[in-house]
């Protein structure tokens, strides 16, 4: 059996007509109402079709590509929300020429804003069954009627899906469906409201068959919002907001139930990081233009973040001397250096600083993450630079050399280059003794080579230390037993008494 309306049923072919002669279609109505998705598919026979259940939704579809867009909705979507959709529309129309056309009447609908003013007569006639039109009911939409006012009411119980409210004055029970809640991310309705709260609210529905007044709290909240950014543009003051969605070319941020549109540019993230990283944060922002026509704003997150760096690097920078001990964090690595944070500015360990021995890389010894402990060696304030020092000189091996190893000490030395006067042999990291060939053996040696090989430890004893040039004398020799000296004439005496 065939259980369609007539209404719904020219309905669909009007969309079905409006299609064919659109580049696109728009779509108003719930995303799970049957007839609205039947519209949906009917238009998209033809052209790219767009389903939105608010006006708002309007602000993340880039309708410039497309001339002609045609416009339907379900039965049953209030009245209030065709007039939004329809007034952001009319911007549309008046700046990139984009025209809505009716199949019965080939011309363009009317934008809530001029089917306010238009003539009493309707632009359409009804059907010949009887039945209304779309374009029919849709200017019938936007006489006056009690939807889309606004009341005050009374919480008095709350269900998981729903708010019931007493209207004063009203039979029907007072209904909020908890979309309708808040345009803010929340889990519950107790989030947003309580028993006996007076809230006020716009009516979006009137139900007298099934008694129920259906209501809306994130309407009112939304025009509110917009009186709030308007003055918070005018008088450059910062919002919070909490970032929604990710769309083409940015994010929504929603605050006092309005959303806020942020450009990648200003949104704070780097390029090489996806904008996805920062939704459902809180983020801080300012209003940076605002289209009151089209109840659009655009807002930076980055000015505020920008303003708010630069105020805490002034207040550590009045703070800082060269000497100063501070603590910080690794914040990244190159293959120059390591840059540390201090609190709201950057300063750098050169890789010369991070270690007495010679390192090949800052990870070496430090990775990103780590907490460390640095003395400011050089400050400069035109270009905002720090130079920072790692190593402590209580490590530095030449004052280890001063504390553990004086003149007359025995230490173990390798042997790591020859020369032809001597061996060089290292006694402490980055701290090499000379073994003059003269030190290396009581018996005469022609190069240092004839004793001594490459990677060889021997025991040397300290015998001059010039802290100035850092320069280490060793002796080998000093350590081995001398030889016994012979006087060959007394040898021949001897030798001649004997006989």
């Amino acid at each position: 059996f065939d259980t369609i309306c007539n209404a719904t049923a020219d309905r669909q072919n009007e969309a079905y007509e409006i299609s064919k002669k659109s580049d696109a279609m728009i779509v108003i109505g719930g995303r799970h109402s049957s007839n609205t998705c039947k519209l949906r598919d009917v238009s998209s026979a033809h052209c790219r079709s767009f389903l939105i259940e608010t006006a708002d939704e309007l602000k993340s579809i880039d309708l410039s590509p497309y001339n002609v867009i045609g416009v339907t909705a379900g039965a049953s979507t209030p009245s209030v929300i065709i007039k939004e959709v329809l007034k952001s529309m009319s911007e549309e129309i008046k700046e990139k020429e984009v025209e809505t056309t009716s199949a019965v009447t080939e011309e363009v609908v009317e934008t809530a804003e001029t089917a306010d003013k238009a003539v009493k007569e309707p632009a359409v006639k009804a059907s010949a069954d009887g039945e209304a039109s779309f374009e029919e009911l849709l200017n019938e939409s936007f006489k006056e009627n009690e939807n889309s006012k606004v009341v005050t009411g009374t919480v008095v119980s709350i269900t998981p899906t729903e708010v019931y409210v007493d209207v004063p004055g009203r039979k029907q029970t007072g209904v909020v469906a908890f979309n309708d809640l808040s345009a803010e991310p929340i889990d519950k309705c107790e989030d947003v409201v309580s028993v006996g709260d007076e809230i006020d609210l716009v009516i979006m529905k009137t139900d007298d068959q099934d008694g129920v007044l259906k209501l809306s709290k994130k309407l009112v909240d939304a025009q509110k919002g917009w009186d709030d950014i308007v003055a918070a543009k005018e008088n450059d003051e910062i919002l919070e907001g909490t970032v929604t969605q990710i769309i083409r070319g940015g994010v929504l941020v929603t605050t006092k139930g309005t959303r806020v549109f942020v450009p990648a540019s200003l949104s704070g993230v780097p390029r090489n990081q996806e904008l996805d990283s920062i939704k459902g944060q809180t983020v801080r922002f300012k209003i940076i233009d605002i289209n009151p026509a089209r109840r659009r704003a655009v807002g930076s997150i980055k000015v505020v973040a920008d303003a708010e760096r630069k105020e805490k690097q002034d207040a550590v920078w009045a703070t800082l001397e060269v000497g100063k001990k501070m603590t910080g964090t690794v914040k990244s690595l190159t293959s120059y250096g390591a840059f540390v944070d201090l609190g709201g500015i950057d300063g750098m360990i050169h890789i010369s600083e991070l270690s007495w021995s010679r390192i090949k890389h800052p990870s070496e010894v430090v990775k990103v993450g780590d907490t460390v402990e640095v003395t400011i060696k050089a400050l400069d304030e035109e270009t905002r630079k720090i130079s920072l020092g790692f190593k402590n000189i209580e490590d530095s091996p030449w004052e280890i050399m001063k504390r553990d190893y004086p003149v007359g000490s025995v230490v173990d030395a390798r042997i790591v280059s020859f020369a032809t006067f001597g061996a060089f042999a290292n006694i402490l990291p980055t701290v090499d003794g000379l073994i003059h060939i003269s030190q290396i053996s009581w018996d005469r040696i022609q190069t240092p080579q004839d004793v001594l090989k490459i990677g060889d430890v021997v025991k040397a004893k300290i015998i001059d230390i010039d802290y100035d040039k850092k320069r280490v004398s060793l002796s080998i020799k000093e350590l081995l037993d001398k030889p016994e000296e012979t006087i060959p004439e007394l040898a021949d005496d001897e030798s001649e008494d004997a006989e």
